[in-house]
Order: structure tokens, then sequence, then C-alpha cells
């Protein structure tokens, strides 16, 4: 836990759950674990967890293996990465939300050039040219 009239300036990394009720400044790393930021817990820092529970203010991205809780009470100013994402009503959030990682990551197959109107098309066999 990191207390109320804790601040740490720098890198948060480890192998357990967290709770910060104090202010935090740079970034969280804990991929394989659970952080929560409690009510009176400020964070300037982007989140990296398996789950990460929102009951103060983040400003900052917030990656998730799991799933990301912004509570009723919970301030969130930033882009989330996870596969769930709960928002309670009440809950501030301005960003945006990716709950498709996975095809985010993968390359996509590459779309075909736009057709300029002139180039026929071809479907079932048919010769086809856009009005």
């Amino acid at each position: 836990m990191i207390g109320p009239s804790i601040t740490i300036k720098g890198e948060v990394s480890g192998e357990e759950d967290l709770l910060i009720q104090g202010r935090v400044e740079g970034s969280v790393n804990l991929d394989n674990n659970e952080v929560t930021i409690g009510d009176a817990g400020r964070v300037e820092a982007d989140i990296q967890a398996r789950v990460a529970r929102v009951d103060g203010e983040v400003a900052g991205d917030i990656t998730a293996n799991e799933k990301v809780i912004i509570s009723k009470s919970g301030n969130v100013r930033g882009n989330i990465v996870a596969p769930r994402v709960t928002l309670e009503d009440g809950a501030i959030f301005k960003g945006s939300i990716d709950m498709d990682p996975a095809g985010a990551s993968q390359s996509r197959a590459p779309q075909p050039p736009a057709n300029d109107g002139n180039t026929p098309l071809k479907a079932s066999g048919l010769d086809l040219k856009t009005v």
C-alpha cells in the first residue's frame, strides 16, 4: 500500500497487488497483479496491470490483461486497453477504450485500394463499373 501522505515519482514495479492511496507520478508496472487506486489516490502515470480498479483519479493510460473497473467515484483521463471494461454509474472518463488488444497488435490484412470510379469491379464473374 502507498499511504495517503506518500508521494512517489518514478517507476513502481513489483510482483504483488498494490493499493495506492497517495500520489504517484511516472509509471506503474504490475503486469501480473491487481492495482487499485483508492478514493484518496492521485496517479499521473501510465498503469500496466492484470486488473486495474480506479476509485480515485488517474491521468494516464491504463493497460490491463484482464479488466479495468472505474467506480462511481473514479476519474480517468487517458486511454484504456483491456478485454473487459466496467464504467460504474457516476464514473468520469475521458479518452478512448480498446477492448480488442489482441486484434490491435496483430498485423491486419492489407486493404484493397479505393476505386477511383473508372476501374471495372469484378463480382461473381460480372464486370461492374461504379457510377
